[in-house]
């Protein structure tokens, strides 16, 4: 009976395996953006087209600046709409050095009011920024092309495209796997949990970080000080109070996040002076 049992767990696995293989082959293996002077080269395995993502992003930005809209909270501040979007302005040229695509999408730029010290940018470049970064935070310009820059950075990468794929494929897998090894809800949780403290959480970690390094690259091009996204991490720091645990974060940890961008911010120094002689 041992030996059955053992036979019959080897099957399986080897079962699982195929699906998995089956699964990941419907991935493409992608490099979405050029490497810039920071030398973002990761490969990214994609499984839904940007087509899809960008459609959906186009739907949901919409949604939300009608939300806003009928709450009174979109644009209100004219002159921080100004401000933000005289920024945007100077960014955005700049994504032609990671891909040159980019300068040609449909970009949008909004201010929403609310007192989360938040910023984000949707695939295809539709951006939002929340008045509570401005305020709270006594943002300079070079600090808030810092957010913005990260921000166009995911979408630059294709993050979100990155992030859906990986999640159709994990949950297809986990779904089958559950099922042929009889494992039942409380072991498809735990496969759940062990995928995303071994796979999940440190990819998220690594968009974030490939966000950064993007990020300065970005400012120092249009003529921002990359320094400033080091003030602008002590500045979140002091808000921000207690951080989860490093390794159960989706982002790196305030003391790494720094270290990295000292070093990066450094490297695109050059960009920085060479731009500020042209300005």
């Amino acid at each position: 009976m041992a030996y059955r049992a053992q036979r019959s767990q080897q099957f399986l696995s080897r079962f699982f395996l195929i699906a998995a293989a089956l699964a990941l082959t419907a991935c493409e293996s992608v490099q979405t953006t050029q490497g810039g002077a920071v030398g973002i080269t990761r490969q990214q395995s994609m499984m839904l087209s940007s087509q899809e993502i960008d459609t959906a992003a186009v739907k949901e930005y919409a949604q939300v600046l009608d939300e806003q809209r009928k709450k009174g909270a979109l644009n209100q501040n004219a002159a921080q709409l100004r401000r933000v979007r005289a920024i945007a302005d100077r960014l955005i040229p700049q994504t032609a050095a990671f891909r040159p695509d980019a300068v040609k999408w449909k970009w949008e730029v909004n201010v929403i009011t609310s007192p989360e010290a938040n910023a984000w940018c949707m695939p295809g470049g539709k951006i939002a920024v929340y008045t509570g970064l401005i305020e709270k935070l006594k943002i300079t310009d070079d600090e808030l092309a810092a957010v913005m820059g990260h921000e166009i950075a995911h979408a630059l990468r294709e993050h979100a495209r990155e992030r859906a794929s990986e999640q159709a494929v994990t949950g297809s897998l986990i779904s089958i796997g559950s099922s042929i090894l009889g494992v039942g809800e409380l072991g498809q949780q735990g496969a759940q949990y062990a995928y995303m403290g071994l796979v999940g959480l440190p990819n998220s970690r690594t968009h974030e970080t490939e966000a950064d390094r993007i990020g300065v690259e970005l400012a120092a091009r249009a003529g921002y000080d990359p320094r400033a996204a080091i003030s602008l991490w002590q500045k979140m720091a002091q808000i921000g109070g207690n951080e989860p645990m490093k390794f159960m974060s989706t982002h790196p940890s305030r003391e790494d996040r720094i270290s990295d961008l000292t070093v990066y911010s450094q490297r695109v120094m050059p960009l920085y002076e060479q731009s500020k002689k042209t300005r």
